[in-house]
């Protein structure tokens, strides 16, 4: 199978358990020609850049994995479906993409610009994204094991919509993602699952975490002022040297509080 189609992602996407929610790998053949090369080269998508004239361009399904597209202007680009596992989009800009149901395994994003980006059922696993711009981006997908040191992921949207109950397990995966010294300054990570998640010293100011999975993460030195911990399960969490707990929402509220890892705990 070249690639499981929209309508099937879709029905996986609305209809897995919750323990497998938006797990595109399953069922997948990463082995395929589809996932593992490229249908075009460098040089024909610089061509298909200086024909559009500053309009964005049309990549969607394309098989581009492998390719190096760093440093190139893909302003807007739909990259809906596209196959960029382990391409290197290195300081890219990618403001306003589609990359809704794109794969990026791991690919080099980082310092690339995905400012409102469209990310909803993206799988990019083990991708570099450290010093990247997801400012006001939707990255609801798949970034477990992500690198995103350093990144700017300030007015993030990538919390649960339980006001769509079909979609409703869909949200942020940042299991064992990286985050050390990011911006998360008014990101919406409420219901998104942060286990194992390294936060040393990110900024948390005024994050939305109501309900979301911290278990086992590192907040070591993060600024937590305004963030809302209502319902946050952190269990075996490090909060360490927090700056700005006193200030912070619904602190009282945490799930496993007596579980975590505070000052002075053994």
């Amino acid at each position: 199978m070249r690639l499981l189609p929209c309508v099937m992602l879709t029905a996986l996407l609305a209809a897995a358990p919750a323990q497998a929610e938006q797990d595109l790998l399953l069922g997948a053949d990463m082995n395929t020609a589809a996932m593992t090369q490229a249908e075009m080269s460098r040089a024909d998508i610089e061509a298909l850049i200086a024909k559009a004239d500053g309009k964005p361009i049309d990549l969607s399904d394309k098989a581009l994995s492998g390719l190096d597209l760093s440093g190139l202007s893909l302003k807007g680009v739909n990259l809906r479906t596209a196959r960029l596992n382990k391409a290197n989009l290195r300081g890219a800009d990618l403001s306003g993409a589609n990359l809704e149901q794109a794969w990026l395994l791991k690919a080099d994003l980082s310092g690339a610009k995905l400012v409102s980006a469209k990310m909803f059922g993206i799988t990019a696993r083990d991708a570099n994204l450290s010093e990247a711009d997801l400012s006001r981006s939707m990255p609801i997908g798949d970034f477990k094991g992500a690198n995103m040191s350093g990144a700017t992921l300030v007015a993030l949207e990538g919390g649960a919509d339980i006001k769509n109950q079909s979609m409703g397990l869909m949200r942020a995966v940042l299991v064992s993602v990286n985050l050390t010294g990011a911006n998360l300054k008014g990101a919406n990570l409420g219901r998104s699952r942060l286990e194992y998640a390294n936060l040393t010293d990110a900024d948390l100011t005024d994050v939305v975490l109501m309900g979301s999975d911290l278990s086992g993460a590192n907040l070591t030195g993060a600024t937590v002022a305004g963030a809302d911990f209502k319902n946050v399960d952190v269990s075996g969490a490090r909060l360490v040297s927090l700056k700005g707990q006193d200030s912070a929402k619904n602190w009282s509220a945490r799930v496993n509080a007596d579980r975590a890892i505070n000052q002075g705990s053994n």
